[in-house]
């Protein structure tokens, strides 16, 4: 076989796996995880959840109630399992799609809808909930990532009960000159730092295989820090692996790279049209890893819940995004003004000149009492 076609044949991926597509459970040696009935059924309520928050602001947005929305409809295993396997101590840096991990921080759905509505400028307090604003330029936020666990590691929070970061992008991102810097220099440094890449087969319209010849994940030892490839459709194998990675960073083992393998459903962001370069039986074939499903057949075929169980959360899903739907038409429009909030933590003298010179601006469509 030549090298090209190696390159082109689609075997199937080695990666972790702990719950298969048909909701059987399987162990994996490196990687074992206890989790309770309890415990499972809150994950799938995590799962559901999610993503009737995402349905429902693609809709808002269809109905231009939104500017923009990065949809996550696929990668919610991805993000549910890594986000609760943070700490509370743990700080996370997204992009602009990891709803599901913010959901996991506590940060109310309807700040992330302000955003996209053009309301805010995030919304939430990244302190609070340990959650960092949504990144929009690709890879950035892995530099800050380091960064913050640079400072942590010199702050001595690194040891048994202390903190590390965990930073999210894309695959298209690992093409950016940041997200190989990031790992130069966490690499460099012993940082404390887990890359979560979320490999959803698509750089907007560009295909896995013009990102790279070889296994994303593998790329980690070219820079020196283990490297691990984990069904990203498996919340529990999410869960284990993450959990493993954040705890050898913070007992000062270093840097991680995991790759999520998955897959973006829907579009990259609601001015996406998937349907001119990916091909209908791709996303077919995904649809039967459904990452809610497969936990929903586990939990039907070890009798860990009922029907009952399942119509509650359903109910509870529609409740929710009614209320996210409601709450996100409420939000007032921000005064002209507003924009000059919040830029910096304290007085800029560029920023306060240019809010004068706008004041001025706004002030000369100010009409005196003409009589008509």
């Amino acid at each position: 076989m030549t090298a090209d076609a190696s390159r082109g044949a689609q075997a199937p991926p080695e990666l972790v796996q702990l719950l298969t597509p048909e909701g059987e459970r399987v162990e994996h040696p490196d990687y074992a995880i206890d989790l309770t009935p309890e415990e499972i059924r809150g994950l799938y309520r995590d799962l559901v959840l999610v993503r009737r928050i995402d349905l429902e602001a693609v809709a808002l947005q269809r109905q231009g109630e939104l500017g923009l929305w990065a949809s996550l409809l696929g990668q919610e295993a991805a993000q549910i399992g890594s986000g609760r396997a943070l700490t509370d101590a743990d700080m996370a840096f997204p992009t602009y799609r990891e709803h599901g991990v913010a959901w996991c921080r506590g940060v109310d759905p309807v700040n992330l809808l302000g955003l996209f509505r053009g309301v805010n400028h995030g919304g939430w307090d990244p302190a609070e909930h340990n959650f960092h604003l949504y990144t929009i330029v690709i890879g950035s936020q892995t530099l800050h990532a380091v960064g913050y666990a640079m400072g942590m590691q010199r702050d001595g929070a690194v040891g048994e009960d202390g903190a590390a970061s965990i930073v999210y992008f894309g695959d298209g991102a690992t093409s950016q000159g940041d997200v190989n810097e990031a790992f130069i220099w966490a690499s460099v440094f012993n940082a404390p730092v887990v890359f979560f890449c979320q490999n959803n087969q698509w750089a907007i319209s560009e295909p896995l295989e013009k990102q790279t010849r070889i296994p994303l994940y593998r790329r980690a030892s070219g820079f020196g820090f283990p490297g691990v490839r984990v069904d990203g459709n498996d919340v529990l194998a999410c869960l284990a692996v993450t959990r493993k990675a954040l705890a050898d960073a913070r007992s000062g083992q270093g840097p991680v790279l995991i790759e999520a393998y998955t897959y973006r459903m829907g579009a990259h962001t609601t001015s996406d049209d998937p349907t001119r370069y990916r091909v209908a039986d791709e996303l077919e074939a995904w649809k039967l890893k459904d990452p809610i499903e497969r936990v929903k057949a586990y939990l039907v075929r070890n009798r860990l819940a009922d029907q009952a169980f399942f119509e509650g959360v359903d109910a509870e899903a529609d409740a929710l995004g009614k209320d996210v739907r409601r709450r996100c038409l409420e939000m007032p429009d921000p005064g002209p003004m507003e924009m000059f909030e919040h830029v910096y933590a304290e007085s800029h003298g560029l920023v306060e000149a240019e809010r004068a010179e706008f004041s001025a601006y706004l002030a000369g469509f100010e009409t005196e009492g003409v009589e008509g």
